[in-house]
Order: C-alpha cells, then structure tokens, then sequence
C-alpha cells in the first residue's frame, strides 16, 4: 500500500452548507471557494480511493491534483454543489482507469521483441552492394585486388600481406591505396 502524503494545512473540515441560496448555486455552479473547502475536506480521502486504484503514491497524488484541477475548469457544469464530491470521486476513478490503460499499452509495446533479422528490404539492399563490390573488385587489377581481399577481408597487416604475396611493405601500400582509389571511383558510377 502507498504511502498517503500530508494533507495540506486547513482551515476548517467544515463543507459550507449551500442549502442557503440554492438558487444562486445552481445559477452560479460550484464556487471556487467551495471547492477550495472540499479539497482541504477531502484531499486524504480521495487519495485513498486512488491508492486502492493506483500502486503508487506519485500517480495516487497526480490523479488526484488532475482531478480538482478538472472539476474546478468545470465548476460552472456542477449545478448543484452537494454533488461536488460525488463528481470529484468519479473523475478520480476515471483519471485512474485511463492511467492503468496507458500503463497496460506501454508494457504491451516494450514486451515485444525487436526482430533479430534486418527486413527484407534491408536484405535486398546489402545484396546489391555486395554485388557492386564485387563487380567492382573484379575490374582492379589482379594485384590490387589480392592486396585488398588480404588485407581487409583476411584481416591481415600490411606486413602480413607483403610476406604472403612476397612484395615488399611499400608495394602493398601501394598497392593498397590505389585499389581503393579505382573502387572508389567504380562504386560511385552509375549501374
């Protein structure tokens, strides 16, 4: 069970007897003062109605602020002021039933899982430009392309390219760098 914050500080428990001038009341709506009175009267109370709703204190004290802040934007449409409560109680079970739903809606949308796979289209995607790549490549020259297949598919040093091709350093970097120039300028031309 929440935790029940402190009631703000009142003046009086006493509700204003509106029977005196029933007509003015029901011309004028709630006023603001008799609101003022039901909130100091029955803050605790409604938050308790919220608690048994709601499991925790922050969302108990935010339905129920959210629903003086509505009754009162509405206080001309409650013509009879006895009714004030009865209207505060059930714009706090309401605000709490539309909580629990956007609660529900969000554990639904983060329970399902994101899909392992990339989309089809995605799939498509890298398909074409492996296959440009390798177009590509096969339009270096032979040497360029043993440098680059070893060095960046095999995942070889520059060392270890020039020892396995038996070149020297410079010519693999040599090598190396204007292969990736020729694929540069290959991959950017139009299909």
């Amino acid at each position: 069970m929440p935790v029940i914050a402190p009631m703000p500080a009142a003046r009086s428990a006493r509700i204003p007897n509106q029977r005196e001038g029933a007509d003015e009341a029901l011309a004028a709506g709630t006023t603001v003062d008799h609101l003022t009175e039901t909130y100091r009267a029955h803050y605790r109370s409604l938050l308790g109605l919220a608690a048994l709703l709601l499991d925790d204190t922050a969302s108990c004290e935010d339905v129920v602020q959210e629903a003086f802040i509505r009754v009162h934007s509405a206080r001309k449409r409650v013509r009879d002021p006895e009714k004030t409560l009865a209207y505060l109680r059930q714009t706090v079970v309401n605000l709490s039933r539309s909580a629990l739903r956007r609660r529900i809606l969000g554990l639904k949308l983060l329970s399902k899982p994101m899909p392992d796979m990339a989309s089809a289209e995605e799939g498509a995607y890298d398909q074409l430009e492996r296959d440009a790549l390798i177009k590509a490549m096969k339009g270096l020259q032979r040497r360029q392309r043993e440098v680059l297949v070893l060095r960046y598919f095999a995942d070889m040093t520059e060392a270890q390219v020039a020892e396995t091709l038996g070149v020297s350093l410079g010519s693999v970097k040599a090598y190396g760098s204007r292969g990736i120039a020729a694929l540069r300028v290959a991959m950017e031309e139009p299909a």
